[in-house]
């Protein structure tokens, strides 16, 4: 029996520097058709595109699209032309992490929040990054957080920062390209959320305020458990021991949500170590990181089905700002793990190439293909 073909329709507002983000589909799609809305209500100008076709036999990263190569719409036609890369790309996010090319670091400051020079990064405000390699020499720099993700805010085409204070004794400013430091990102850095965060900072208190590197991607109501090291302080809020009832694991519930990487949970820490993010150098070998982690079932937390509400809203991810990624599961209530193995497609920078412009498209996977 044939499969019904599947449309998705939507649209979607570019990046600085051209392309957008990724776009999830219960599908990987094999044509996209476009319009550039923004372009054409504008009545165009030099270098703006203004609506396309790709199909999946044309391969990845192609395209054919019309842009204005003179004056505005109004005065002169947009000329037809193709793309081999820039153009559309299809993806399937799959059971593990996948990574972006290795970018060379150029430096990082010691500041809070630590600015990092990488030339032609390639990256948007809300990309998660990991960097392996930062030694300034062999007993100095800031290998302390390689490895971590790290949500980034896009300073320029060379420069990001990131979410943690450097500005600290154990940490040395990189300078000068040194050899082998290196940032990468993250592809699909939401595989399952909310998962496991790294934790950047904690405010104690009747309640207790969590930072995390990059988006925790909680709710009002879940459950939460702490593996905090002794070395990083704060141990007070790990989940076991229970010195009340021995081998029972002590939980907190998250009280609010500040923003994307800041969650307060309902443990009272009063007294508790102070959290310390200021790692010697030497002490990288088997570091562990101190973490939060969402336990718990699908009770706790959730998407609200209210009045007004989607009947069946499926669980979403907010990976930046306040911006809300739905996923391409449900229906579905968020609990410990959501499971946001994802596809879709991706505009490329060539048939994208001006910001803050709105795309229309209509994505289609049809039940049957015919070279």
């Amino acid at each position: 029996m044939a499969e019904y073909s599947r449309i998705a329709k939507g649209h979607v507002t570019t990046l600085t520097g051209g392309g957008t983000a990724p776009i999830n589909l219960p599908f990987q799609p094999q044509t996209v058709k476009w319009w550039n809305f923004t372009a054409s209500t504008s009545g165009g100008a030099t270098g703006y595109v203004t609506k396309g076709y790709w199909d999946v036999s044309m391969g990845q990263g192609a395209g054919v699209y019309d842009v204005v190569t003179a004056g505005t719409l109004a005065q002169v036609a947009a000329t037809t032309t193709s793309v081999l890369g820039g153009g559309i790309s299809t993806y399937a996010a799959g059971l593990s992490l996948q990574y972006g090319p290795t970018v060379q670091v150029v430096s990082i400051s010691k500041a809070n929040p630590a600015s990092v020079v990488a030339t032609a990064h390639g990256l948007v405000s809300g990309d998660v990054v990991v960097f392996q390699g930062l030694y300034q020499s062999t007993t100095t720099g800031m290998q302390q957080i390689a490895g971590m993700p790290f949500t980034v805010t896009v300073v320029d085409a060379n420069t990001f920062t990131i979410p943690w204070n450097t500005n600290q004794s154990g940490y040395t400013a990189l300078s000068g390209s040194p050899s082998g430091a290196l940032v990468k990102k993250v592809l699909y850095p939401s595989l399952y959320f909310p998962g496991t965060s790294v934790i950047s900072a904690i405010t104690t208190g009747t309640t207790t305020t969590i930072d995390t590197t990059s988006a925790h991607n909680l709710v009002v109501g879940q459950e939460v458990a702490f593996r905090i090291p002794t070395i990083w302080g704060t141990y007070q809020l790990n989940s076991l021991p229970n010195v009340i009832i021995p081998g029972s694991p002590i939980y907190g519930y998250v009280v609010a949500v500040t923003d994307y990487n800041t969650v307060v949970v309902n443990i009272n820490s009063t007294g508790y170590t102070a959290f310390n993010s200021n790692q010697a150098f030497a002490s990288f070998p088997g570091e562990q990181f101190p973490q939060m982690v969402a336990v718990g079932d699908v009770n706790t937390g959730g998407v609200q089905i209210s009045a007004g509400s989607n009947l069946y809203p499926s669980p979403y991810a907010v990976p930046f700002g306040t911006t809300q990624v739905p996923t391409i599961n449900g229906p579905a209530i968020q609990g410990a793990y959501v499971n946001n193995t994802s596809q879709g497609f991706i505009f490329g920078a060539t048939v994208a190439p001006t910001a803050a412009q709105v795309i229309y498209y209509e994505a289609m996977l049809p039940d049957l293909s015919v070279n």
